[in-house]
């Protein structure tokens, strides 16, 4: 029988209070029953809480420097068994084992720049902004904080949030996603035993009625959020009503522009990666290509390679694209794939009969390309979250931006070009929050921040990076004055 999971609370592994629970299907094989992840309760987030906010003020205390190095001995330990993290990921989410890797190595190096929070956390000191008046601004932590992660990246979301969360001196509760809750336990255990006290990193599982819990709580200061945009929007709106900061990353819509002077083998393995890495299943994927001026070689070259992508268990060396997540997440992506053809799209590669060899019953949708597309087409403006390439045909680069520019998100887009005017033109004019230049997945590192614009983001600061110590930390002015002969007497009069 599979293992329900626990939440972790006050450094133990304990049994949520309800009886209701789901089974954590292996995509791959789409039978597999790897766990069961409880609902928790109310009172389940009470615990957390409770244990969290009795945890925060040693916590605190706890010199930075000291802080830091348990970060450093946690992220030994995560190297050590980024393996075996990578793997768990792989059964539960069904992305292949390279890309696994990757995301831990990514997730790892968010855990090493919040090592350095003794530097990044500095405040401001100027010497007698009077006679002997002197000012300064420092940072402490907020307390309590929560995290509310999505399925398509269980190690590097989370990871995201908490190691900077807690370097600055937080206590964090981590809801990871009910899709693919194994990976944020796992990283969670093994943080616990790089030797954070009990209390300082809480988990706590469920889908959206223990999110909503931790938004009600009062105890809780602030909630970062990474999932679709309607979500984001609800979470945001919930909690900056309950008078709790609020980071609510939500959804894409990722456009690649291609010039015509752009190398054609560079560029269409940059599309087969940043389109059909992790089954599209990310929100930096690129779901839209539009050559300016021509493109038809493009094209058909991404065709031909997506057609190599041989599909299967991530576990499998040769495995060049894994799963969706669930039968109903297969179900809605071939459901735009309809919705494509039937506003008029051109249907080039259909992904929706595919097969992995001996994984019958496995969640798999092949890679889809759908030509013609034009802007008024759902597909041109929906995150469809799978293995669907769209093409839009643009005759200038200012056309090609105009389309990048009519959808309601803002995540990240890119351009392939040899000229710098070109690069240079795109950067400015497009509206979203991180670009690429010669690169599919425009995503920064551990020591910028991520996010993007418009609908792509709900709240003002992004995650990790500077913005991350920002969200994570108040400020405290303090005009401090000493008389230099010392006082003149005791206000008690003695």
């Amino acid at each position: 029988m599979a293992e329900r999971l626990k939440n972790l609370i006050g450094g133990e592994w304990i049994d949520a209070t309800g009886d209701a629970s789901r089974p954590i299907l292996n995509p791959a094989d789409g039978t597999t029953v790897l766990a069961k992840v409880p609902e928790s309760t109310a009172a389940d987030v009470d615990r957390a809480v409770a244990a969290a906010a009795a945890a925060f003020p040693a916590w605190r205390d706890t010199p930075v420097v000291r802080r830091c190095r348990i970060l450093f001995h946690c992220k030994e330990l995560l190297e050590q068994r980024s393996g075996e993290i990578a793997a768990c990921m792989v059964r539960e989410n069904g992305k292949t084992m390279a890309e696994s890797e990757g995301e831990v190595r990514r997730g790892i190096e968010v855990v090493e720049f919040a090592a350095g929070m003794p530097s990044l956390m500095k405040g401001d000191f100027i010497e007698d902004i009077a006679t002997r008046v002197d000012g300064y601004i420092y940072r402490e932590p907020l307390g309590v904080v929560a995290g509310a992660c999505p399925f398509n990246f269980p190690a590097m979301i989370p990871m995201w949030m908490f190691p900077v969360a807690i370097a600055c001196g937080n206590t964090f509760i981590l809801k990871p996603s009910d899709k693919c809750p194994m990976t944020g336990a796992l990283v969670a255990s093994i943080m616990k035993e790089g030797g954070l006290p009990d209390g300082v990193l809480s988990v706590v599982h469920g889908g959206g009625e223990t999110v909503q819990h931790l938004i009600a709580h009062p105890q809780v200061e602030a909630i970062s959020f990474v999932g679709s945009t309607p979500v984001a929007e609800a979470v945001w709106r919930a909690a900056s009503q309950a008078g709790k900061r609020v980071q609510a990353l939500g959804g894409a819509k990722n456009y690649i522009v291609v010039m015509p002077d752009a190398g054609l083998e560079e560029t269409a393995d940059a599309v087969i990666g940043s389109s059909y890495g992790c089954a599209g299943e990310r929100c930096m994927a690129s779901s839209v290509l539009v050559p300016v001026a021509g493109g038809d070689a493009l094209v058909d070259r991404v065709i031909e390679m997506a057609q190599a992508l041989k599909l299967g268990d991530g576990l499998a060396a040769d495995t060049g694209m894994g799963p969706v997540i669930t039968a109903e997440h297969k179900r809605r992506v071939e459901e735009y794939i309809q919705i494509g053809i039937d506003e008029g799209a051109t249907l080039r590669l259909d992904g929706r009969d595919a097969r992995a060899e001996g994984l019958p019953d496995g969640f798999f949708v092949g890679p889809t390309v759908l030509d013609d597309v034009t802007p008024s087409m759902r597909i041109a403006q929906e995150e469809i979250f799978g293995p669907v390439l769209s093409v839009m045909r643009a005759a200038t680069l200012d056309e090609a931006i105009s389309l990048a520019n009519a959808t309601p998100f803002g995540n990240g887009n890119s351009i392939f070009t040899a000229s710098g005017g070109a690069a240079r033109k795109f950067r400015n004019e497009i509206q979203c929050g991180m670009i690429g230049v010669n690169a599919g997945v425009p995503a920064p590192m551990a020591f910028f921040s991520f996010g993007g614009h418009k609908r792509s983001i709900f709240g003002d600061l992004r995650v990790h990076g500077p913005d991350g110590i920002e969200f994570y930390t108040r400020k405290k002015s303090v005009i401090e004055r000493w008389p230099e002969t010392g006082p003149s007497g005791s206000v008690w009069g003695k």
